[in-house]
């Protein structure tokens, strides 16, 4: 063992110092720590790359071969039951560590450009330390019941952050959203880990997967528990992760200030339920049927996140489907036991996707001196348009973030994306089919958003645009005004959504200009660094000579088992398999060409001929709505219900208990009089009685 792994504990320990110093600052010297923004970012910033570079230097241990290694500490016990708490070191870990580290200390850089104008800045860089310290416990986590803990703390930075412009409604109802809906997820992963426990006996992974495969082989328990539990696991996943029919909360964490959307879907919460299905893969492995349920949940997910992106005009909104799209293949990946491919994708994912977002972020920022500190505009891409002349940092890195995700070569999405499609044409061709559409579908909206973005004449001075947009929403807000309607956060991505939001307050970040501008170096810097990692990591995974799948495989298998595996690479497969994927990606590259920026075809035209389809994809499949009047007016109808079970019944029994015991006491006064005689008399009349009646019988 080295020396170096007594000390990983300090990797979530730092930021978490970090959080609490600045924390406990805000609460009792207020105004002191608000007036030392600068030295609170840097103290921040400083702790969280410090645990970067242990991170790293973990990774290093372990690329070098050394063993895995565990700490345990007894924290709990009562009788045969024990509980430990402490920390594991292994290839996933390390590999996690890493990929969290580096992101979120980039984010917390950009963050000083973005929000150096807001006055929750200080609060903003506590909750952000907070949140990074809550995701790497849970990566070093040893057992079920320590990730769960981090699990809910995860969950709670999410609220915090999501809402961290709580004065706005529509901010408060996003968090209370994502908060509710994951709880629904974590409610089920609960009941599994106590279905699990009580079925094996341990916490622990591998243990539990080797129990419970040998239970269902000997009957202890039916093959349909064993399966119940390990979907019921999945169910936490299913939330953080944003897999359909719990995926609903994500678009709406938009409302969060960008560098937390970047952390929020890169590399923190959602990368989370990734994790955690790597993480039990020893369980899920031994249960097929569970499989197949993570690899069709995946899929649709998929195609549900890609078809909804493209009709997206928020260019926020448009990254978070895309967000859910690809977190649909990563989970795919899994169910078909393509362990690595799905972590691979998940690395790669997470550096591309965090500079896609935080150059939206920069692309706001800029766009907020022209149009107004009004969310909707700023983000909406119909006010954009030829920005790379005025942006051409964050147009260059936005660009090759939408290379890498349409999975061209050499960037890493291709490598990534393809092993996924790959692993899945050979468990179940239909599988492959959607993923393989599916890549065609992101290509065409990255791309719309890229030409509407950063290509043709700039449209953010257009009067005629503004007032139109802000109309044609104020007349359909008019009509819509008799119903009460879910919120789905700023942007016009469903009709009347602009105008709900034209008179949101957003804090300033102090520009004014008649044309956008570059962001400052603390934004674009984080964009740049970001750019490398998009275009080279895919390399450690090639086919040719994958040193990710020699690194990350699962804990069922053995490195000898895995290095024939790869030994049996047919490079003509490849070929095809990647040339049909690259194939789709370029025709829906062209489409968009086409369409955004050539104009030789009109999406309006298109959208008019299948009118029924750009309104199930306008309005998200209609999922809000449907949860809106199931959920949320369904369940004020039960409550209204169960207040008037309340009032009349139980209500009713109490009042009708005091009623009964004031009408007894006002009746027995009269005979508790206190006189000797009158009680005597009492007995001697009941003493007749009993004579009476036992002498007749």
């Amino acid at each position: 063992m080295e020396v170096i792994y007594q000390y990983a504990w300090l990797i979530p320990v730092l930021p978490l110092f970090g959080a609490m110093l600045v924390g406990l600052g805000l609460i009792s010297l207020n105004q002191v720590t608000n007036s030392l923004r600068q030295l609170n970012a840097i103290v921040i910033i400083s702790l969280m790359g410090a645990a970067m570079a242990l991170s790293f230097a973990l990774l290093w241990s372990q690329v070098q071969g050394h063993p895995a290694y565990t700490h345990n500490l007894e924290w709990a016990a009562a009788g045969n039951f024990h509980l430990s708490m402490g920390y594991t070191v292994d290839h996933l870990t390390a590999l996690m560590l890493v990929i969290v580290t580096t992101v979120a200390l980039l984010v917390m850089v950009y963050t000083d450009g973005y929000m150096a104008h807001d006055p929750g800045y200080v609060r903003f860089y506590a909750y952000l330390s907070l949140f990074g310290s809550s995701m790497l416990g849970l990566v070093l986590s040893p057992n079920l019941v320590q990730i769960y803990i981090f699990w809910e703390l995860v969950g709670m930075c999410s609220y915090l952050l999501v809402g961290f412009w709580y004065d706005r409604k529509s901010a408060a109802d996003a968090a209370q959203k994502a908060f509710v809906t994951n709880r629904v997820g974590d409610f089920g992963l609960l009941l599994g880990i106590l279905g699990l426990f009580w079925a094996t006996g341990s916490f622990d992974f591998n243990i539990m997967g080797d129990r419970l495969a040998q239970l269902v082989e000997t009957g202890s328990i039916s093959n349909f528990l064993a399966v119940l539990f390990a979907i019921l696991v999945f169910l936490g996943p299913v939330a953080k992760s944003a897999q359909f029919p719990l995926h609903v909360w994500l678009p709406d964490a938009m409302e969060g200030p960008t560098p937390i959307s970047a952390l929020i879907h890169a590399a923190t919460m959602v990368a989370a339920g990734v994790f955690l299905v790597a993480r039990m893969y020893p369980v899920f492995e031994h249960v097929p049927a569970a499989m197949t349920v993570i690899a069709f949940t995946g899929a649709f997910t998929a195609f549900l996140g890609a078809t909804i992106a493209i009709t997206q005009n928020d260019i926020k909104k448009g990254l978070a489907y895309s967000t859910i799209s690809q977190l649909g293949y990563m989970v795919m990946a899994m169910g078909v036991g393509s362990y690595s491919a799905g972590l691979f994708h998940l690395m790669t994912h997470a550096y591309f996707k965090a500079m896609l977002f935080l150059g939206s972020g920069s692309v706001i920022h800029g766009m907020e001196g022209v149009v107004g500190h009004d969310p909707a505009l700023a983000q909406d891409m119909r006010l954009m348009g030829g920005l790379r002349k005025y942006m051409p940092v964050t147009a260059t890195t936005f660009l090759i973030g939408c290379l890498a995700i349409s999975g061209i070569p050499p960037f890493a999405g291709f490598w990534s994306k393809d092993e996924i499609l790959g692993q899945a044409f050979q468990a179940n061709p239909f599988l492959w089919l959607v993923g393989w559409l599916t890549a065609g579908i992101t290509a065409f909206y990255m791309f719309r958003m890229y030409f509407m973005t950063f290509e043709g004449k700039f449209r953010g001075t257009d009067d005629k645009i503004k007032q139109k947009l802000k109309k044609a929403a104020t007349i359909v807000l008019e009509l819509e005004s008799e119903e009460p309607v879910p919120n789905y956060g700023p942007g016009a991505m469903k009709k009347g959504e602009l105008a709900a939001h034209s008179h949101d307050t957003h804090d300033s970040h102090g520009h004014h200009s008649d044309s956008p501008h570059e962001s400052p170096w603390t934004m674009t810097l984080p964009l740049a660094v970001l750019a490398v990692p998009s275009i080279l990591i895919g390399l450690v995974g090639t086919p040719f000579a994958n040193y990710f799948e020699h690194f990350i495989f699962p804990p069922t298998e053995t490195l000898s088992e895995v290095l024939e595996k790869t030994a049996e690479f047919d490079p003509t497969e490849f070929y095809i398999m990647a040339g049909a994927s690259v194939a789709i990606s370029v025709v829906g590259i062209s489409l968009a060409f086409l369409m955004y920026l050539q104009g030789k075809i009109d999406p309006a035209a298109i959208a008019a001929k299948i009118k029924p389809l750009y309104e199930l994809s306008l309005n998200k499949w209609y999922f809000d709505d449907i949860y809106h009047r199931v959920f949320v007016l369904g369940l004020r109808r039960v409550a209204r219900q169960v207040m008037e079970v309340d009032f009349r019944v139980v209500d009713g029994a109490v009042n009708l208990t005091g009623f009964f015991t004031l009408v007894s006491g006002e009746g027995l006064k009269y005979l508790e009089n206190g006189r000797a005689q009158f009680y005597a008399l009492i007995v001697f009349g009941a003493v007749l009685g009993l004579v009476i009646v036992f002498g007749v019988t």
